[in-house]
């Protein structure tokens, strides 16, 4: 089973370099093993190739990367070390790359005084077909909302909270919509936005939306 994230890895211009990890989400675990020494989650900071792709796309225009040199090998990685798209904006990810039901984590990863600095979001899915029989039908990509979670000694605190939290919430907008307590889809959803903004006021958020199909 995979526990699939995204990765935006910022570079000097200011945009960002979008990398795929099909296991990077459980326990966020990305957050602790992403380093100068091993930009991709490496094993082992003795990987010179990836040290080299790494800095090859900062300045990249396209997705292709270098192929290792003579005495450099392919060192396993959690990241994967081909970028899905390279100098795009968080928006244009949380817009057109991110999949919120597909995704279980987002890492925006910057550089500050020689080292990499990883914040680490949840997704959650602003879908309500899954929890309501009357909903039409929504996007996954681009319809969703980020969260961070709170960290103590290396460790997400409250990550199993906050998912469980908005599980519920999002189960009560659905029955109430059965219930005809809300007029249409949109006053549900309006009512699940608010909500989830007021409880993740103690942390960094974002909501992206689209019409519903």
């Amino acid at each position: 089973m995979g526990h699939r994230a995204l990765v935006a890895y910022e570079r000097p211009d200011g945009q960002y370099n979008l990398h795929y990890s099909h296991r990077g989400a459980k326990h966020l675990q990305l957050k602790q093993v992403l380093t100068l020494g091993t930009p991709f989650g490496e094993d082992t900071s003795e990987n010179e190739w990836t040290k080299r792709v790494y800095e090859c796309l900062q300045t990249a225009s396209d997705t292709s990367i270098p192929t290792p040199g003579r005495g450099e090998s392919r060192t396993p990685t959690r990241v994967w070390v081909e970028p899905c798209a390279v100098s795009v904006t968080l928006e244009e990810i949380r817009r057109a790359y991110l999949d919120y039901l597909a995704h279980e984590a987002f890492y925006v990863v910057g550089c500050d005084d020689w080292q990499l600095r990883v914040t680490a979001y949840r997704v959650f899915w602003f879908g309500l077909a899954d929890v309501a029989t009357t909903a039409r039908r929504t996007p996954t990509v681009g319809h969703g909302a980020l969260r961070t979670v709170a960290w103590r000694d290396g460790d997400p605190v409250n990550d199993e909270y906050v998912r469980g939290e908005f599980d519920a919430l999002k189960a009560v907008v659905g029955d109430l919509l059965d219930c005809g307590v809300f007029a249409s889809d949109g006053e549900a959803l309006a009512y699940l936005e608010r909500l989830f903004r007021e409880w993740s006021a103690d942390a960094d958020s974002h909501v992206t939306l689209r019409e519903s199909q």
